[in-house]
């Protein structure tokens, strides 16, 4: 019998379950130091199809060249494709970057505005990273929808989606506010370390009684 869905005590409780783990990247990273709209963005779209453990030092090797939106425009492109080596289409990520960096050249100061219009309205830049530049850095509550938010969320039966795309809109109207940014921080390690994609463990997991399984046929 499971019980009565509740999303705060779920997120409590993996909160402690996914301490052991290495944080998300970006998470990571902004605790780093690597705090602006600009350089969560950058962060974000080196994630794309990347794992965090590629994701870091790609991202810190560009940041010691890079770090702000002049000194970016300014590297020449084989050179940041160069230094994007490692993620997954340096070439696509590197022309992205130099579109965002441009993007920032033309606000004051090189700073991005915390607007989602301006961050989607980049070739390249998806809702996934402006939401999660935008909520990682505190200046606007949104939710950064991954596979793992997708498949988890998915999976405990909370939303009934086929997208990433369709899960964002959901979550956004019955997610409690405090929630959206913590959604994503935690159930990136709690994805990618429990609630896995094949033979999630089911068996040591702290959400149980309250998750449908929906699509498990088979789990550790």
């Amino acid at each position: 019998m499971k019980q009565p869905f509740s999303i705060d005590e779920i997120l409590a409780r993996i909160e402690a379950a996914v301490r052991p783990f290495p944080k998300a990247a970006l998470f990571e990273l902004y605790e780093r130091g690597y705090q602006s709209i600009f350089e969560q963005l950058v962060a974000c779209i080196i994630s794309i199809r990347t794992l965090d453990e590629t994701t870091i030092p790609v991202a810190l090797k560009l940041f010691g060249l890079a770090r702000t939106p002049a000194d970016l425009k300014a590297l020449p492109e084989a050179l940041l494709e160069t230094l994007l080596i490692g993620s997954t289409f340096p070439g696509q990520k590197a022309q992205t970057l130099l579109r965002i960096a441009a993007t920032a050249l033309q606000f004051s100061g090189g700073n991005l505005p915390a607007s989602p219009e301006v961050l989607t309205g980049i070739k390249g830049v998806g809702p996934k990273c402006a939401n999660l530049a935008l909520g990682i850095t505190g200046m606007v509550p949104a939710i950064g929808v991954d596979i793992h938010v997708h498949r988890v969320s998915n999976r405990w039966g909370y939303v009934h989606t086929k997208t990433p795309e369709q899960t964002l809109g959901v979550l956004e109207g019955q997610l409690p506010c405090e929630h959206w940014v913590t959604i994503n921080r935690l159930l990136v390690p709690f994805g990618k370390h429990i609630c896995t994609g094949i033979l999630p463990h089911c068996s040591t997991c702290p959400v149980l009684e309250f998750c449908q399984q929906v699509g498990v046929t088979r789990h550790r």
